[in-house]
């Protein structure tokens, strides 16, 4: 059985570690009032390396804004190298997106990723004015299963202390930290949508599933798999086939590639 405290001490030794390696002496963490920002910042504070959780709000659902500033109140009040902050984005993003850009109409998901695209943006200003490095909050699943992030949104990162954990043990982790239950029993949300939707409505099967579906691909099963299975399978490999342009390099010309050694 896994040893969720000291995997915890061994993940914020080795931000802390990549830090004074590096000569840097802020950790910047957005904090969206879910499991694995709160995870995230958590391990950033025990770290003891400064820290500054951002709570930046774009037409927020009222929940999960309350969500973000409970947890970054919980930081501060128990550790003293915790700094929060509230920035308001709503009104860039709504002069942003009432901009005529020439002519072109901007749609729905482009406006959702331009929420975090515009939350990067801020997390990099902010680093870069503090000697910090932005810390992304992806898991195991997101990040190198289904790409459920937006690139150069949440994506553009500089470190991920959680991305080679599953969102099961994201969730065990939280609870050895002592992460506010209420932010542990909540429905995973991107927060890029005003109306609410959960991951789970977008893409078409929950977390314990994804997990199960992640796996079965690195080691098929020879048991026949149910409906729901089936249907969960063809779920993650579509959401992986798709967004495959996330989790892979950019693509570099390479020029005389072809030609032959002299």
């Amino acid at each position: 059985m896994e040893d969720w405290g000291a995997l915890g001490d061994e993940i914020a030794n080795w931000i802390k570690e990549y830090a004074e390696e590096n000569q840097i002496t802020t950790l910047i963490v957005g904090v969206s009032g879910g499991v694995d920002s709160a995870v995230t910042s958590t391990l950033c504070a025990n770290s003891g390396i400064k820290t500054m959780a951002l709570n930046m709000p774009i037409h927020q659902d009222q929940g999960q804004y309350e969500l973000s500033k409970m947890h970054i109140e919980w930081l501060e009040a128990n550790w003293g190298n915790v700094e929060g902050r509230r920035i308001d984005l709503t009104e860039t993003f709504d002069y942003l997106c009432n901009k005529d850009l020439g002519g072109h109409h901007i749609s729905n998901l482009a406006m959702a990723n331009t929420r975090a695209r515009l939350r990067m943006v801020t997390l990099y200003a902010i680093a870069g004015s503090n000697d910090g490095i932005v810390v992304g909050t992806g898991n195991k699943i997101e990040d190198f299963g289904v790409g459920f992030f937006t690139k150069y949104g949440d994506g553009g990162v500089d470190i991920s202390p959680i991305a080679d954990l599953y969102k099961s043990e994201v969730f065990a982790l939280a609870e050895s930290l002592g992460v506010i239950r209420r932010i542990r029993e909540a429905a995973p949300t991107d927060g890029l949508w005003g109306d609410g939707r959960t991951d789970e409505e977008q893409i078409g099967a929950n977390y314990e599933e994804l997990e199960w579906a992640m796996k079965i691909m690195d080691d098929p099963s020879e048991e026949p798999l149910t409906d729901r299975q089936k249907e969960v399978l063809e779920v993650f490999q579509r959401f992986n086939r798709e967004n495959a342009h996330k989790m892979k390099d950019v693509p570099i010309f390479v020029r005389n590639r072809g030609s032959a050694e002299d």
